[in-house]
């Protein structure tokens, strides 16, 4: 595999709903390695993600070598390449491998991350309170 191969899922590791997401989703089984980073824990794609504007307390970030995918083009494209093995997988599959219903649902699900901390009384990933 080269560096261009590389798939990462950059991800808010205190989010029950984000970690239990990236869990679930059986990427590996489709595309190979697939590398799920907690943001959390910085490094150098969280680097590269803030150095290109994006706000990981407004989406997880799909890495595919080069290219960046942010929130709701993040989740389509995880859509795009889940495979239909599973109840949940098909069902995610299903929801997102349509960019419209993706874009539809995303602040939906990104309410619920946020209201999901702020209960468990957590901090956004930039460490800023709720």
């Amino acid at each position: 595999m080269t560096e261009s191969d590389l798939i990462s899922i950059v991800y808010d590791g205190e989010c029950p709903f984000c970690a239990a997401y990236v869990s679930m989703i059986r990427l590996r089984e489709a595309v190979g390695t697939v590398r799920l980073i907690n943001a959390r824990d910085g490094g150098p794609e969280v680097e590269r993600i803030k150095a290109a504007g994006l706000d990981l307390d407004e989406g997880m970030v799909l890495l595919i070598g080069d290219e960046m995918h942010h929130g709701a083009e993040c989740i389509h494209r995880v859509g795009l390449m889940t495979t239909n093995s599973g109840v949940l997988n098909r069902l995610n599959a299903w929801v997102f491998r349509s960019s419209a219903r993706s874009r539809f649902l995303y602040p939906i699900l990104r309410a619920g991350r946020n209201t999901a901390l702020k209960i468990l009384r957590r901090k956004k990933i930039s460490g800023e309170a709720f």
